[in-house]
């Protein structure tokens, strides 16, 4: 009864953070699964005063990512169902209130989306624990077996990186048209909009 709880409570962040860092729904729900039949097998170990159950199995959730990315040399490339899944939303967009705003913002979020899965993996751990998955510093350092200010350094860089791409897609897709919104802001508004969607 206790697993059962306890996968119940956790096996949702742990997929979002699964799902955040490789793109892929497929991977997630392996990683998910592998994640909790560690505890199962070997839950005998986990140390408490060493830290939390959940920086545990994030731990272990974020090993098992790393893995996959190291078998295949690559970022997981999105499956056909996220662009079928995207097509049925933009069908489904006519019957809603504001469309173009609905639109605009999917639009904001895929593109915040490739962008967060295009930074290198140790940044987007960090940038996915603290913003996304809303762990405090110290939480995200027990994750990730790293210091506080690694986390926050890691943090920093990637926000960086990310308001870079994000500032990089607009001008590209602008073509030249003038933008009040600068890239940070926008990278800013993105991931408060990524929660909304969590």
């Amino acid at each position: 009864e206790a697993f059962t709880a306890l996968y119940r409570r956790r096996q949702g962040g742990v997929y979002r953070f699964a799902l955040r860092m490789s793109g892929s729904e497929a991977l997630a729900d392996d990683v998910v699964q592998e994640t909790f039949m560690v505890l199962m097998r070997d839950g005998g170990n986990f140390d408490p005063s060493r830290g939390s159950v959940a920086a545990y199995l994030y731990g272990v959730a974020r090993n098992h990512v790393l893995r996959a990315f190291e078998r295949e040399r690559a970022l997981v490339p999105f499956d056909e169902e996220t662009d079928e899944a995207a097509d049925a939303s933009h069908e489904n967009l006519v019957a809603r209130p504001d469309p173009l705003g609905d639109l605009t913002r999917g639009e904001m979020f895929e593109r915040l989306r490739l962008a967060v899965l295009a930074l290198p993996p140790h940044y987007r751990e960090a940038l996915v624990l603290c913003e996304l998955e809303e762990m405090s510093y110290a939480e995200a350092a027990e994750v990730l077996s790293c210091a506080v200010g690694t986390v926050r350094s890691r943090l920093h860089r990637a926000r960086a990186m990310l308001a870079e791409k994000m500032r990089g897609r607009r001008d590209a897709e602008a073509s030249g048209e003038k933008e009040t919104e600068a890239g940070g802001d926008a990278a800013a508004q993105g991931l408060r909009t990524a929660r909304c969607f969590a």
